[in-house]
């Protein structure tokens, strides 16, 4: 078998679906399977996998044990040559995976490949290719210096090495994978995919950017942005520096301070986001339905 598509679902079912849809579409007659994990969602994901996509593999966890240990559960079963390790809030091109492969085939050291990933706007997404986040890197990017931070050396449309790739997307050979044990299960959720890319190139592959390559990553559906996702996103900073970086008192202290200060900032970045869209002034609604428009006028207390 040429590839294992695997899909990590928490409670999106609806975001699921249309990745599924876009992962058929984009396989075609390729020698492929796709395998859906579910973290215990709630929200009838499993039978719509069920009903909807008999042939896909899917696994049904009775926890949610977090991003890392479900996505090394799914890499135990799959077949695949190739793995494509994919959020579900997320919208495969018909050619990404051909793509993928042939550059996959000029690359005998690759490590794992990236491609540009758009917002559901079509925005570009920086973090589709990033540089190693060292805490100096980090920090500056705090500051709002993010030249260091992401691989700007290469232009969102080009291609080329990059040291870290995003979760989002990740392609790779599942002997790589393997060898450099998968995604480290010390994370729960986020920074796992910075480790994976650091230890791949540990490991002496390159990780590759490629930017003609693209999918709609619709990005965070299957996250609130609350106070145990600032904690968690953090706290998987530290488990990062901790692991690879030399520990001394000056670095111990600025990661921490730095962190704490990052956390303070976004937890009002998102309060005063949530109040921006509590307080709507007006809504448009485009229909012919002029039935379904008397009764939204009568249900929703601000003007249509």
């Amino acid at each position: 078998m040429k590839l294992s598509v695997v899909i990590l679902n928490y409670n999106v079912c609806y975001f699921l679906k249309q990745c599924i849809i876009s992962v058929e579409r984009a396989l075609g007659n390729m020698d492929a399977e796709i395998i859906v994990i579910d973290n215990a969602s709630v929200d009838g994901s499993c039978q719509m996998v069920k009903d909807t996509f008999p042939g896909v593999k899917l696994i049904e966890n009775k926890e949610n044990v977090g991003f890392s240990k479900a996505n090394n559960q799914a890499v135990a079963v799959a077949q695949g040559e190739y793995l494509c390790i994919l959020n579900p809030d997320t919208a495969v091109a018909e050619d990404t995976f051909l793509k993928c492969f042939k550059l996959a085939e000029q690359q005998p050291k690759l490590g794992a490949l990236g491609v540009r990933l758009l917002d559901g706007t079509g925005n570009y997404l920086p973090e589709s290719k990033r540089n190693i986040p060292t805490p100096r890197a980090s920090m500056l990017k705090m500051m709002g210096f993010t030249k260091k931070y992401y691989a700007s050396h290469i232009s969102e449309a080009e291609r080329g090495e990059v040291a870290v790739l995003v979760g989002a997307f990740m392609f790779l050979k599942r002997s790589v994978y393997n060898e450099v044990a998968g995604f480290d299960e010390d994370y729960f959720m986020y920074g796992e995919d910075i480790d994976l890319s650091y230890k791949i190139l540990q490991a002496g592959y390159t990780n590759f950017y490629l930017g003609s390559a693209e999918v709609l990553h619709y990005k965070g559906e299957s996250t609130e942005k609350d106070a145990a996702y600032l904690e968690r996103f953090y706290g998987a900073m530290q488990i990062f520096y901790r692991k690879h970086f030399k520990s001394n008192v000056l670095t111990d202290i600025s990661v921490k301070q730095g962190v704490q200060l990052a956390k303070l900032l976004k937890t009002k970045n998102v309060q005063n986001i949530k109040t921006k869209i509590a307080e709507p002034g007006n809504a448009l609604v485009i229909t012919d339905n002029f039935s379904l428009l008397q009764q939204l006028s009568e249900a929703v207390p601000i003007p249509l």
